[in-house]
């Protein structure tokens, strides 16, 4: 029986074991997953502490619960381990490690090399190895078919290698890696036959394409298709700002169109694994072909450009109440990427705090998920959203509207506040200033008493 029919029987009984290579907020998931269909899952991390963590049933990713790692580890479901010879023993390899830029914003592929050449030290025939990080289009073809040929095993014969990106939102209520859609393509037909098998033992819906090329250009396009539309809002903001007009009133009120209108909102600049990071790899291997993508390079401008155009409304909203940014104390309202989540990666309240401490600040935050920040060495805490804290801040910054803030608290107790997510929209009028990315004169705060 030729090794792909073996591996399908395999996939169709559950006696295929799976192996998860990089156990972050991709990975563990889908470890997961696999886990409560009954496959016997190995997860791989270069990281001893996170091996250790999993092992003994304490999860450190947001979206999955401690309970369903303890329970897979004890039904002998789920095992971490650091051993890469553990990735003998299975019948089929998901990759999902990072895909940083380096300084120049070109890709950093050392991750998915390293990977690569990992899963190649220990394949055998029959075994499938699927790339699940965002990356350029051609990095399946490119980097993994080569190590895998070099052993003498020939793609769609003896092993069998797709990609399938990765589409995970963490903290989002509604859609999880069991419920989205999976976008799969194989080097061959045999490849993309065997990797759309697994992905539909525990995902709700699979989506085949033609190549490899096509699934990695899909997740670039969702997410340059996201960048380019929220730095035409931020661009927006700017432009109301300009004009006195409130942005957030326009985009609501364009939001009532039935149709040929999607609704995008701006903010104090863009955050996370995915939109500051994903164009720019389509980008770079587009500048290798001599084109250069437009759209994706003033995107990018304009949402950079976001956290220097808040810190200038502080500067300005500081200037009315005759006081300097030098010598201010700004509380700074969530840290995270984005509501909800505990993830500072590439969060613009990075890039607002440096800049504020820049110009004199003397800058605290609060975010009801996040106690500590550590960056480049040093660690910075949080402080208690309190009255007192409240009232001591020159300026509140507002950058991420967690639903866990009160945000009337903030209005009845700060005396000034630069809203970049229009989360006082529905607080009533109090003793704050309120200062939106445009500005709009608001009601007059009630006098304090």
């Amino acid at each position: 029986m030729p090794l792909r029919d073996q591996l399908l029987r395999k996939i169709a009984d559950r006696k295929a074991s799976v192996a998860i290579v990089g156990l972050g907020y991709v990975g563990l998931p889908l470890a997961i997953e696999f886990a409560r269909e009954g496959f016997k899952v190995i997860g791989f991390d270069v990281s001893q502490r996170v091996v250790d963590r999993l092992n003994a049933g304490d999860s450190h990713i947001q979206d999955v619960s401690s309970a369903d790692v303890a329970k897979f580890v004890q039904r002998g479901l789920f095992v971490a381990t650091t051993d890469e010879t553990r990735l003998r023993e299975v019948d089929a390899i998901s990759i999902a490690v990072p895909t940083p830029l380096v300084k120049t914003r070109d890709p950093d592929m050392s991750y998915v090399a390293a990977a690569a050449a990992t899963a190649a030290r220990q394949a055998h025939p029959g075994l499938l190895v699927v790339l699940e990080s965002t990356t350029y289009p051609g990095t399946t073809r490119e980097l993994l078919q080569p190590a895998f040929e070099q052993l003498g095993l020939t793609v769609g014969v003896d092993v069998f290698i797709a990609f399938s990106p990765e589409r995970v939102d963490p903290g989002n209520p509604k859609y999880n890696t069991k419920n989205t859609p999976k976008v799969v393509g194989g080097i061959t037909a045999a490849c993309t036959d065997v990797a759309v098998a697994l992905y539909e033992s525990c995902i709700d819906t699979v989506v085949r394409v033609s190549s490899p090329e096509t699934a990695e250009l899909v997740k670039l396009l969702e997410n340059t298709f996201r960048s380019v539309n929220i730095g035409m809002a931020n661009e927006m903001a700017i432009v109301c700002d300009k004009l006195g007009v409130d942005v957030w009133e326009v985009i609501e009120a364009a939001a009532t169109k039935p149709f040929g209108y999607m609704k995008f909102t701006p903010g104090p600049g863009i955050g996370g694994h995915c939109i500051p990071l994903d164009p720019h790899y389509l980008a770079w291997k587009m500048r290798t072909l001599n084109y250069k993508t437009r759209f994706i390079d003033l995107a990018s401008e304009i949402n950079s450009a976001m956290p220097a155009f808040v810190v200038a409304k502080v500067a300005a909203a500081l200037n009315e109440d005759r006081k300097s940014v030098n010598g201010s104390r700004a509380l700074v309202i969530g840290v995270a990427y984005k509501r909800d989540i505990d993830d500072v990666r590439e969060s613009p309240a990075l890039d607002i705090i440096r800049l504020l401490e820049a110009d004199g600040a003397e800058v605290v935050f609060h975010d009801p998920h996040i106690d500590t920040i550590r960056e480049d060495g040093h660690e910075r805490k949080g402080v208690a959203l309190t009255d007192d804290e409240l009232e001591s801040a020159d300026v509140v910054v507002i950058v991420t509207d967690h639903r866990a803030i009160d945000y009337q608290q903030l209005v009845d107790h700060a005396s000034l506040i630069v809203d970049s997510r229009n989360a006082t929209a529905k607080t009533e009028p109090s003793r704050a200033r309120i200062v939106s990315l445009s500005t709009v004169p608001r009601p007059e705060p009630t006098p304090a008493l």
